[in-house]
């Protein structure tokens, strides 16, 4: 049985849809807070993000959902939802897990994780590995 979870035909209805009401907000986000609204976006994947998304894969330790995710969505910037949210692109979260390696996901944590982007205000998202061994930077780089 395959681990994929995530549907690129849901992840397309999903940027349809968040697209959409991203548009509403930037509307009325001017009118609301009298300046022009920042960059509230859902990029599709590029030929550099697809093929980032397929080192992920080969390196077998990130879920089936986070490759699916990245092959399909470059990243994602809602700089005027709350604090803002962020995804970073799949390059540039693998290229600084390559140069910095694993970060520490927590007190208590066996492994480390794969920075994928952050909100606003400090906080970090990071992706778990499916198992508990995560290689070093070079096992990802294939």
């Amino acid at each position: 049985m395959s681990d994929r979870l995530l549907l690129p035909a849901w992840l397309g209805s999903w940027v349809s849809r968040v697209s959409e009401a991203l548009a509403e907000t930037a509307d009325e986000f001017e009118r609301r807070h009298g300046f022009p609204p920042g960059a509230n976006e859902v990029r599709p994947a590029d030929q550099v993000g697809r093929a980032a998304a397929r080192r992920l894969a080969q390196a077998g330790v990130f879920s089936a959902d986070l490759v699916t995710f990245y092959a399909n969505i470059g990243s994602v910037t809602w700089a005027d939802v709350g604090s803002g949210y962020f995804v970073d692109a799949a390059d540039d979260a693998l290229l600084r897990f390559e140069q910095y390696g694993a970060v520490d996901v927590g007190a208590g944590e066996k492994a480390g994780g794969l920075v994928i982007g952050s909100n606003g205000g400090g906080l970090s998202y990071v992706a778990r590995p499916r198992r508990s061994d995560l290689p070093d930077a070079h096992g990802v780089t294939g």
